[in-house]
């Protein structure tokens, strides 16, 4: 065989090893890997809070419907989930404990009936409040896995400059139960729900045309919320502009 040849044939072998070497380590370290939650989880972190409707600034005019209807229809579609009637397929849960549940390989999911929301659940008012100028803004934390808040977590608003304003939480004091920690990833929690708070800001006339800035905390619990490096951990901040 000519040199050229050989050459050839040698970076050939060499290439195939290297080739073969990288395929059998990412093959091994494959094996390690848990495709339902993560290998190396020194530590949960705290979880964001969102809201919706999905907006930091929510401005509208009360008296006209076609003002607010994105509004409410993004509440009615991320509602659909919480419906009783979907709900009821789910489990009943122990109240005021931690549904663990580790060793089970289908893990039950935990009802959370938009009933629940009262006021805010779209049922009894379609309009989520928006027609009487009282708006509903729902709040749910970020999916954390293996997360399992201590003490009793719940949702607290505060408005910055108008320390008059009145807001109503559904469920009432605006608690998150243990009952739904905790989560198992979406693989063996496919149908799993988070709690959420809805919050109802009871604008008196004084406060239409005027924007009000609210932060919401979650409370009570070990969950952080007053990292200035992080302003999304564990709290969330939004401005309502309602008019007339």
């Amino acid at each position: 065989m000519a040199p050229s040849g050989l050459i050839l044939l040698f970076y050939f072998v060499f290439y195939a090893f290297l080739a073969g070497m990288f395929c059998l380590t990412m093959w091994v370290m494959l094996q390690t890997l848990d495709e339902n939650i993560p290998t190396y989880q020194d530590r949960v972190p705290s979880p964001g809070l969102v809201i919706r409707p999905h907006a930091a600034d929510i401005s509208f005019n009360r008296s006209d419907p076609t003002n607010y209807n994105q509004y409410t229809q993004h509440l009615h579609n991320f509602l659909q989930n919480y419906n009783d009637s979907v709900q009821e397929r789910n489990d009943l849960c122990l109240v005021g404990e931690y549904t663990d549940q580790d060793a089970e390989p289908v893990k039950k999911v935990c009802q959370f009936k938009r009933s629940l929301l009262r006021q805010c659940s779209g049922l009894s008012d379609s309009s989520f409040g928006y027609a009487e100028g009282k708006p509903c803004i729902i709040i749910k934390m970020n999916r954390v896995i293996g997360l399992k808040p201590q003490g009793d977590p719940f949702i607290n608003c505060t408005a910055k400059r108008n320390s008059l304003l009145q807001i109503r939480y559904f469920p009432s004091e605006g608690r998150l139960d243990k009952m739904f920690f905790p989560y198992y990833g979406k693989n063996t929690h496919a149908d799993y729900v988070q709690p959420l708070v809805a919050v109802q800001l009871l604008l008196s006339k004084e406060d239409l045309n005027v924007e009000q800035t609210v932060e919401c905390r979650v409370e009570g619990s070990n969950l952080r919320n007053n990292d200035e490096r992080d302003k999304a951990l564990g709290r969330v901040t939004f401005r309502v502009l309602v008019s007339e």
